[in-house]
């Protein structure tokens, strides 16, 4: 029977040294991690970085409260690093899904207060995740991969290019650009101070004032 270790450095823990046995003939191979596993994971950690900060969290204590061993951690995701970055990527999500509603021909204020309805109540939804953002920015700011920034980047000219459309009347361009920020502004910035309102009463109330501003 032929053995392979891996070792997996972490900086909250000692280096773990994953042993995985290569089962001989007629042995089965044990059974691969349920599929919801990873995004339990994603889960257990929004919530230690929310409360404990990322660098007072470590893969152990995920681990621990999953209720697994740090190997399954491993199985998913190479480090701490990588679970932070899968959890921001969440946040792209809103981003291409709202560009996907836009085409090539100039965006009307009515396409635009649709999507920005539609994407305000996912954001809502996921408004630990603005939070898990705004308590880590040291962390999240030195958060660097190639795939990422790339599509970071895209997301962001996207946007610029609709914004900047000289076919769109300059008066509906700042409008649009406007009920953005209002969007982003209080999820990201507000959310400690409207932690207490019901999501539902937060989403009305966002809505009237996107189209508040949109309208005029």
């Amino acid at each position: 029977m032929s053995q392979t270790a891996a070792t997996h450095a972490d900086p909250d823990d000692q280096a773990l040294i994953v042993s995985v046995s290569e089962p001989g003939p007629g042995v089965g191979r044990a059974a691969e991690p349920a599929p919801d596993t990873r995004q339990r994971i994603l889960d257990v950690a929004l919530d230690l970085f929310i409360e404990q900060g990322f660098d007072g969290t470590s893969l152990r204590e995920i681990a621990e409260q999953l209720g697994v061993t740090k190997a399954a951690l491993y199985y998913h995701f190479e480090s701490k690093e990588d679970i932070l970055m899968a959890l921001h990527m969440r946040i792209h999500d809103f981003g291409r899904e709202a560009l996907m509603l836009i085409g090539e021909e100039p965006v009307t204020l009515e396409l635009w207060e649709n999507l920005l309805d539609q994407i305000t109540g996912e954001m809502l939804a996921q408004r630990k995740l603005f939070l898990m953002h705004e308590r880590n920015q040291a962390v999240m700011e030195k958060l660097h991969r190639e795939d990422h920034d790339a599509e970071h980047e895209d997301i962001q000219n996207q946007f610029r290019r609709v914004l900047g459309d000289e076919r769109v009347p300059v008066r509906d361009r700042v409008r649009m650009a406007a009920s953005f920020g209002v969007v982003f502004s209080s999820i990201f910035l507000g959310d400690v101070s409207f932690d207490s309102v019901d999501k539902d009463e937060l989403e009305v109330m966002l809505r009237d004032i996107l189209h508040d501003v949109l309208r005029g």
